[in-house]
Order: C-alpha cells, then sequence, then structure tokens
C-alpha cells in the first residue's frame, strides 16, 4: 500500500480530504472491499499462477467472469476472514490477440518458463510482498508498448507494470451519514477535484441494483522504457463500492450489518467498465 499511494496521488488527497471533513480520523477506518490485479494468460503465469499465494493464505476461488470484449478472463477471491479485502484477478486471453500482438507479448512472457511461486517461500510475507513488485521480464521497449496499445489497453498496461496493484477499493457503505452512498461519495469526491471514469456512467449499478461502483480515472505517471525511452502511461486508480444488504436481511439495523448481510462477489458489466480507468479514452477526456 506505501508504493501504491505513491504512485497514486489520489489515494493521499482522498484520504487528507475524509479526515478533514470529518469521515474518518485515521486511515485504518477504511475497509477495503476488494484489491485487483491483472495478468496475462500464458503458461506459468496468469490466474493459475498468482492465485496461490491467496489461495495459500486461506482465500477460496469463487465466481468466474469472462470479458469477451476485451478478451479477458476473470474470478474473484474470499478471504478467511471479512477483516480481509476479497481479491479479483483478472488475465488476458493472449491467444485471442492478432498474431503481431502475441509476438510482442510472448518474446517478454517466455522469459519465464516455470511458474514464479515454484521459486518463493509463500510462508513469508515479506518474500511475497516483494515478488508482486519484482519485474517478471525485461524492461519493454516503447514502440511494443505502443503497438499493444493500440489493440489491447489492458495488454499495454500489463506489459510495463506486470503484477502492480491495479487498485484498491474503499467500502462506501461503511462510512458515516452523507458519505455512505456512492451518489453523495461521488459528490464529495469531485468537490476534492477528483476525476472520475465515467465510461457506462459515473456510477456503476449491477442487475439486481445491490452493487454499486465507480471510480477514479487513472493518473499518468513517467514511465522508463528500454534505450533510455520515456513515455507518460496510465498509473493505477481507487475504486469505490457501495454492497446493499440482500433482501432476507433488509430489516438488519444498518449498524449491525456484516458482510454476509450484503451483496457479495462482482458483476460483469460494472467491471467491464471499471476497466477503462486505465484507458485514454478516460485519461484524456477533458
Amino acid at each position: 500500500m506505501s508504493r501504491y499511494k505513491e504512485r497514486v496521488p489520489d489515494v493521499v488527497a482522498i484520504l487528507k480530504a475524509m479526515k478533514s471533513n470529518g469521515v474518518i480520523e485515521h486511515d485504518d477506518e477504511i475497509r477495503n472491499d476488494h484489491i485487483a490485479f491483472r495478468t496475462m494468460g500464458v503458461p506459468s503465469l496468469g490466474i493459475q499462477s498468482l492465485e496461490r499465494i491467496f489461495v495459500h493464505y486461506g482465500y477460496t476461488k469463487r465466481d468466474y467472469y469472462e470479458f469477451k470484449g476485451k478478451k479477458l478472463n476473470a474470478y474473484w477471491f474470499a478471504p478467511p476472514d471479512e477483516k480481509f479485502p476479497r481479491i479479483f484477478i483478472s488475465e488476458l486471453k493472449v491467444d485471442e490477440l492478432s498474431e503481431s500482438a502475441q509476438k510482442i507479448i510472448y518474446s517478454y512472457t517466455n522469459e519465464v518458463n516455470s511458474d514464479p511461486l515454484d521459486k518463493i517461500d509463500l510462508d513469508d510475507p515479506k518474500e511475497v510482498a516483494a515478488f508482486l513488485h519484482t519485474p517478471l521480464w525485461r524492461l519493454p521497449e516503447l514502440h511494443d508498448y505502443k503497438t499493444l496499445l493500440s489493440e489491447s489497453e489492458y495488454a499495454a498496461w500489463v506489459i510495463y507494470n506486470r503484477y502492480y496493484l491495479n487498485h484498491y477499493t474503499i467500502s462506501i457503505h461503511y462510512l458515516k451519514e452523507g458519505y455512505n452512498t456512492i451518489q453523495a461519495y461521488n459528490e464529495f469526491l469531485e468537490s476534492i477535484g477528483i476525476r472520475l471514469n465515467d465510461a457506462g456512467g459515473k456510477i456503476k449499478v449491477s442487475d439486481d441494483g445491490l452493487l454499486l461502483q465507480s471510480s477514479t480515472v487513472a493518473q499518468t505517471l513517467t514511465a522508463h522504457f528500454a534505450n533510455n525511452e520515456t513515455f507518460e502511461i496510465a498509473g493505477s486508480y481507487v475504486e469505490f463500492a457501495e454492497r446493499k444488504p440482500l433482501p432476507e436481511f433488509s430489516a438488519v439495523d444498518k449498524n449491525n450489518l456484516k458482510r454476509e448481510h450484503l451483496r457479495d462477489g462482482f458483476e460483469t458489466a460494472n467491471a467491464d467498465k471499471i476497466f477503462e480507468s486505465t484507458f485514454t479514452s478516460q485519461i484524456k477526456k477533458k
């Protein structure tokens, strides 16, 4: 989280504003709904590799999601205790891309010829954390990045960022009155100058109306590519989720609501638009 905050200034700005507005007193009062990772769906990598970390720590693999237009697969993982965030891991279906894009991606990922987690002591949290910030392949060349960007912005993001934390998510429904709905929280965010992803609308709503999500637009950062070239690319972002009580728990007092009372899991249509928080169409929108 410390590295994530350094790369996503919005996080610091939001937390500071929440404190100055009396929403929270300390950062650790915020409940993290979920964190998300992006991967390449190739041998030795992808969901089947990265999931091993979380399964090792007691997470349970849950629902499968497919994003046909973006050529992605995803699963979410339920934590062993509600004090921990859900995990959402997606992967690019590399074999569905053009031959030229596949050639670029494999030129990097073929450097990984065995599951890198085989070399990690999963019982050592510090080693696991270091792994998530360790490059898995050589530093990309800028022309490769731009070529991938023109076909799959997801592919371009992963080829440069690898397993870097894509986003973390503030649970809105646990906040104080006046800030505990997505609508109210979005108004608060925009009042402090935070730009929101408006793909599919600023508020993404599940079919059952019980999961509402929004997200910031990823801030750009100066990326250093091979051959000393630099280029502004999309970094990470912040997401916000409001989970409403399931119908059978609608009468439970809001102060007594626990995770098992609330709408769980994810929604394909919502997530599809949240992915676009790192897309050029959002970043360059005025």
